[in-house]
């Protein structure tokens, strides 16, 4: 073994415990995996990989093309957060999907862990609005006419995850205008595909549990309520939906008031009435069974 293998674990060069060949370049270890090739440097003296090229960085950097002409100064910022949002909403899909999933197969663990992350997340997308008010509404209004027809009402991603968490709505698919083809495949998959309560319902369903009716669920969560010693991680996972629910309760709230600070009770860019829209959709809630079992416990 050459010195810098050597140098690759223990002073002896066993590896990083002392056994034989844990480290070895090339060799599998204990737990079945192979190390890292022992040419691989941390440090920019390796060269293979910088931080921007990583990243995308050119690519990323260029996509806040502003429309105004002369520009105005805070379109840069209009772009940015709702570009940040669609990176979230992405990352959102992610989690979310996994956690359906993975609960359509019964484990009731790690969808909770998905589900935290996600709660994390949105707090995020609820503070978030506190940067997009620094902009004044009439630094919005030098560039909002440029923006018609386009509005957030068109954000597909966002719609995906209201389909994926169970707010299924065909009409949606009617009413939005400049969809791609591939952009109408994937709500029309939504659509289609179980939604996180159909994940939970296979959990409960696995755990013995009668789910075929409302009335029948609603027995099981007041049920698992009652004795979560026994259920304590199906009690666990129902509340982190609930969590989830609620944060997108948060978010549709805080939304509303930004759009009524920034243009009152007009209409908006995509045609739609705009914040009386909004407030319409401040009752939506995901998983209404589990808010219903409120009131029986």
């Amino acid at each position: 073994m050459s010195e810098r293998s050597a140098s690759v674990g223990s002073p002896d060069g066993s590896g990083l415990d002392g056994a034989p060949g844990d480290g070895d370049p090339g060799v599998p270890d204990r737990a079945g995996s192979v190390p890292p090739p022992s040419d691989t440097r941390f440090g920019e003296q390796g060269g293979l990989l910088t931080y921007g090229s990583y990243l995308r960085l050119e690519g990323l950097l260029g996509q806040q093309q502003l429309e105004s002409v002369p520009p105005a100064h805070d379109e840069l910022l209009f772009i940015t957060i709702h570009q940040v949002y669609e990176l979230w909403f992405k990352q959102l899909l992610h989690e979310l999907g996994d956690a359906r999933d993975r609960m359509l197969v019964h484990d009731a663990y790690t969808p909770r862990v998905r589900l935290e992350r996600c709660r994390v997340i949105m707090r995020v997308l609820v503070e978030q609005v506190d940067v997009l008010e620094t902009m004044t509404p009439q630094d919005f209004g030098v560039f909002r006419s440029i923006l018609a027809p386009a509005s957030g009402f068109q954000s597909v991603q966002f719609r995906e995850l209201e389909f994926l968490s169970g707010a299924k709505d065909p009409a949606f698919l009617r009413r939005f205008r400049g969809l791609t083809d591939s952009e109408r495949d994937r709500l029309e998959r939504r659509l289609v595909e179980p939604s996180l309560w159909d994940g939970f319902l296979a959990v409960l369903g696995h755990g013995g549990f009668d789910v075929s009716t409302v009335e029948a669920r609603t027995a099981a969560l007041h049920t698992i309520a009652y004795d979560r010693g026994r259920h304590g991680a199906l009690w666990d996972l129902a509340e982190a939906l609930l969590e989830h629910d609620a944060f997108a309760g948060r978010w549709r709230a805080r939304h509303v008031l930004m759009v009524e600070r920034q243009i009152g009770l007009k209409s908006g860019t995509g045609g739609s009435s705009g914040a009386s829209y909004l407030r319409s959709r401040l009752d939506l809630h995901y998983y209404p069974e589990l808010w219903e079992l409120r009131n029986h416990l």
